[in-house]
C-alpha cells in the first residue's frame, strides 16, 4: 500500500497551462437543444458525482486527480484539485455526504466533503485524510479503473474488468461486484462483463443496466459492444466464452454455448467503447425523454475508420430497447477521421439539463433546451 501522505487533499487551481477552448459549435443536437461548455481545463475528466450544495465531483483516469467543481448550476464558477497522485481514480460516488473514490485495487471515502468545502468565494478549508473503505480488489491496470455507483439497495457497486483483451482468470475479474454499505464484505453480482465503465437503475423497476466493452483483435466490425439487463444477481453474460449473445470467441468458447449466457440487450457499433450511461430522470427535456437511457461513446482507439465519439439515447420499453439514437455528434470529423473530443460520463442535473464530460479536450459541457 502506499502511503497515506500521497492522498492528502490539495487545495489549489489547476497550474497546467491552460487547453485550447473545445470547438463545440461542430456539435449537432436535436432541434431545440443547444450545448455549452460548463467547465473548461478540468485535466482528463471522467466520471461525475452531483453534490447538493452547487458542488460536483469529477475524477480522471490516467492524470491521477479528483476534482471539486463549484458551480451555479448553468456553469461552473471554480475548479479544485481535492485529490492527486492515485491510482487511475475513475469511480467517484456520494453518498450521505461522503465522497467515495475508486482507485485500481481499493476505495476510499472522504468523510462530509460537502460539510469540509467552504461555500462562498472564500477558498477551501483544510480537510482530513481519507479513511479506507475497501481493500480488496486485484491490482491489475489492464481495465482496471473503475466506476462506482451506489444502488437502491444501498451497496456500493465496483465493476472488476478483465486484466487482458481476452482471457479466462475467474472470480473476481470480468464481474460487477458490490460491496456492502459498511465496507465489510463484497460478493459478485454479475459475470461475463469484460470492461463496463458505466451502468445505472430504472428510475420505475430500479433493475441494473450497464455498458460493457467488446474484445478487440476480431476485426473492425466484430464484436459488438454492448448494453446489458440484469434485474437480478448470479447472471453470467458471456464472456470470455461468447460475445454479444451469438460470437463463439476464437479460442474460449470451446464446450460453451451462447445460448447458455444472457445475451444484450442492445448491441452497439463494434469498438464504440459505450462508457457512462443514466437514465433521464429531469423535468427540463420533453415527456418522450423521460427514462430514456443517454450513453457516452468514448469512440474507438484501433478501428481503422474511427467509430463513436458521440452521445446515443436508448428508449426502453419494459425490458426492450426499442430505439437507439444519436442524440450528440459531431465531436468526430469523420473526412479527416480525428476527433477533438471523447465523450466519457453522463449526468443528469437537478434542473434537468445533461451534463457530458471529456477526457480528450479536458472540459465538461451542458446539454439544455435553447434558453434554459
Amino acid at each position: 500500500m502506499r502511503p497515506l501522505a500521497r492522498l492528502v487533499l490539495f487545495f489549489a487551481l489547476a497550474a497546467a497551462p491552460a487547453v485550447a477552448a473545445p470547438p463545440i459549435e461542430r456539435v449537432k443536437l436535436p432541434p431545440g437543444f443547444e450545448i455549452t461548455v460548463f467547465a473548461e481545463d478540468v485535466r482528463g475528466a471522467r466520471s461525475m458525482a452531483p453534490g447538493s450544495k452547487g458542488w460536483l465531483f469529477v475524477s480522471t483516469r490516467d492524470a491521477g486527480n479528483v476534482y471539486a467543481v463549484r458551480h451555479d448550476g448553468r456553469k461552473a464558477l471554480a475548479t479544485y484539485t481535492i485529490a492527486r497522485g492515485l491510482n487511475m481514480p475513475n469511480g467517484v460516488a456520494l453518498k450521505d455526504g461522503h465522497l467515495y473514490v475508486a482507485e485500481v485495487d481499493k476505495v476510499w471515502r472522504y468523510d462530509n466533503i460537502e460539510e469540509k468545502l467552504a461555500s462562498g468565494t472564500g477558498g477551501l478549508t483544510p480537510m482530513p485524510k481519507p479513511t479506507l473503505f475497501f481493500d480488496g480488489f486485484p491490482s491489475d491496470r489492464h481495465h482496471g479503473w473503475k466506476f462506482i455507483r451506489f444502488g437502491p439497495d444501498g451497496w456500493l457497486y465496483v465493476p472488476v474488468g478483465a486484466p487482458c483483451n481476452v482471457c479466462d482468470r475467474g472470480d473476481p475479474y470480468a464481474s460487477i461486484t458490490r460491496i456492502a454499505p459498511d465496507g465489510a464484505r463484497m460478493e459478485i453480482f454479475a459475470r461475463g462483463v469484460r470492461n463496463s465503465v458505466g451502468f445505472d437503475w430504472h428510475p420505475v423497476t430500479k433493475e441494473l443496466w450497464f455498458t460493457d466493452n467488446g474484445r478487440d483483435m476480431m476485426g473492425d466490425d466484430i464484436p459488438p459492444d454492448e448494453l446489458n439487463h440484469a434485474p437480478k444477481p448470479g447472471m453470467h453474460f458471456g464472456f470470455p466464452h461468447c460475445h454479444a449473445g451469438e460470437i463463439a470467441d476464437p479460442d474460449f468458447a470451446q464446450g460453451k454455448k451462447c445460448a447458455d449466457f444472457t445475451p444484450p440487450a442492445r448491441k452497439f457499433g463494434a469498438h464504440v467503447a459505450g462508457l457512462g450511461m443514466r437514465f433521464y430522470t429531469g423535468a427540463m427535456f420533453p415527456a418522450e425523454y423521460a427514462n430514456q437511457a443517454f450513453i457516452a461513446e468514448h469512440g474507438s482507439w484501433n478501428r481503422s475508420k474511427k467509430s463513436g465519439y458521440r452521445v446515443m439515447r436508448a428508449r426502453l420499453e419494459g425490458d426492450r430497447v426499442v430505439e437507439h439514437a444519436v442524440f450528440a455528434e459531431g465531436f468526430l470529423d469523420e473526412a479527416t477521421n480525428r476527433a477533438w473530443g471523447r465523450p466519457v460520463d453522463v449526468e443528469v442535473m437537478p434542473d434537468g439539463a445533461l451534463l457530458v464530460t471529456d477526457d480528450h479536450a479536458h472540459a465538461i459541457y451542458r446539454i439544455a433546451l435553447k434558453g434554459r
